[in-house]
């Protein structure tokens, strides 16, 4: 087993993606148990300035969350998302799979095809599965990249109600459909004056 947490080690290490478990079973020896072997490798790096970690099905070595500071001066600083495409994501990630005439009901506006588009480029959703409903519209759900991004090994592990009001990450904004109708602004509206999804900072 110790050498065949060495191995999990070095692939793990030496891969720049997550990689499944039947990623590693295909390069490892016949007869390896690859599952019990990143259990132990798991443990073993428990309190370490790197850990290895579950991303959905896949496996990766990442910095420990509280030393990230030492890399802050290495990384690229990135604009911050409009407000519109942080809510868009919220929906999709918090009512996975969804519509986007749901996204729409939940926002109270119409989402424009940019902040889709952009969204699907950066990775963060892909496409799921089409609704079994009239027209057969197409679901989205987020992607194994936005859980990597935000440290996250499922949906299931976004924070709840209570945990963004405590962070301050919710605003006292009225629900949707509280506002008259013809108030509420387009996003096709708003990217015509932005013409992109980022805002300057």
């Amino acid at each position: 087993m110790a050498e065949q947490e060495r191995m999990v080690e070095a692939v793990l290490f030496a891969s720049p993606e997550a990689v499944t478990v039947k990623e590693l079973e295909q390069r490892m020896p016949h007869g390896c148990n690859v599952a019990e072997a990143l259990i132990h490798l798991q443990t073993r790096y428990e309190g370490r300035g790197v850990r290895v970690i579950r991303i959905g099905d896949t496996w990766a070595m990442r910095t420990a969350p509280d030393l990230g500071f030492l890399m802050q001066k290495e990384t690229v600083e990135q604009r911050k998302l409009s407000r519109a495409a942080i809510e868009t994501l919220a929906i999709i990630a918090y009512h996975q799979p969804t519509t986007r005439a749901e996204i729409e009901e939940i926002r109270g506006v119409s989402v424009s095809r940019g902040t889709i588009d952009q969204l699907l480029e950066m990775e963060w959703i892909r496409l799921g599965r089409r609704r079994m409903t009239p027209g057969r519209p197409v679901t989205f759900v987020v992607t194994p990249q936005f859980l990597d991004h935000f440290g996250l090994e499922s949906a299931r592990d976004l924070p709840g109600l209570k945990e963004l009001r405590a962070a301050g990450l919710l605003e006292n904004r009225p629900p949707p459909g509280m506002f008259p109708l013809g108030t509420a602004q387009d996003d096709d509206d708003e990217d015509d004056e932005q013409s992109e999804l980022f805002e300057d900072p």
